[in-house]
């Protein structure tokens, strides 16, 4: 296990912070500094406060994000008594789904063939690497515009974040690889082939 960072002199940590923030989302150590290092000190108070509400934390240091997963039922003695689940289960759409192995995928590619840390990845590039996977259209504007809400919704899940700097360029956040692992993308040909399909049929052209 990590050693957690020093805090610095006469600072002290309260787990109301990073609770708070993890309630609202997840933890990242680039954007959240003060909850993490909190929750890296608190771990085990931060787990005791989540657990009453069925909650678990899940943190990993080297790619540096925490965030909280609901309990399985068969973990409670009785499921009857189990807390009501806060955490809720998300159905997305395929579009969104079909982008968020993307970009997992070229995330892999990435991190095979580069050194660095932090995948950038322009809107464009975004656009072009779905839309061979999207239904023909003959109306190109309405197409990109869809590829834009598919987009936004992939950021609002936060496994893209939209850069400060730099208008429609992207980062992807590494806590996608919580959501998709490898073995998921091992499958990867088979299960674009079904969300291929599953498109085709449910979203015909106008």
């Amino acid at each position: 296990m990590t050693t957690p960072p020093t805090p610095k002199s006469g600072q002290t940590h309260n787990p109301s912070l990073p609770v708070n923030q993890l309630l609202k989302g997840p933890v990242f150590r680039n954007q959240h500094e003060r909850a993490w290092e909190a929750l890296l000190h608190l771990r085990a108070r931060v787990q005791d406060h989540v657990d009453v509400m069925g909650l678990t934390v899940v943190i990993d240091e080297t790619e540096g994000y925490a965030f909280l997963r609901s309990k399985p039922d068969d973990e409670h003695d009785d499921p009857r008594s189990a807390p009501p689940r806060l955490m809720h289960r998300r159905s997305l759409s395929y579009p969104v789904s079909l982008l968020i192995v993307l970009l997992r995928k070229r995330l892999a590619e990435f991190d095979a063939g580069s050194g660095d840390t932090r995948l950038m990845i322009t809107r464009d590039e975004i656009v072009e690497m779905i839309r061979m996977f999207l239904p023909a259209s003959s109306n190109e504007a309405r197409l990109v515009d869809q590829i834009d809400t598919h987009i936004g919704k992939v950021v609002e899940l936060q496994f893209l974040r939209r850069s400060k700097q730099q208008e429609q360029l992207y980062e992807v956040q590494r806590i996608i690889k919580a959501y998709v692992d490898g073995q998921w993308l091992a499958d990867f040909e088979q299960n674009l082939a079904r969300y291929t399909a599953a498109l085709t049929s449910t979203e015909p052209t106008q």
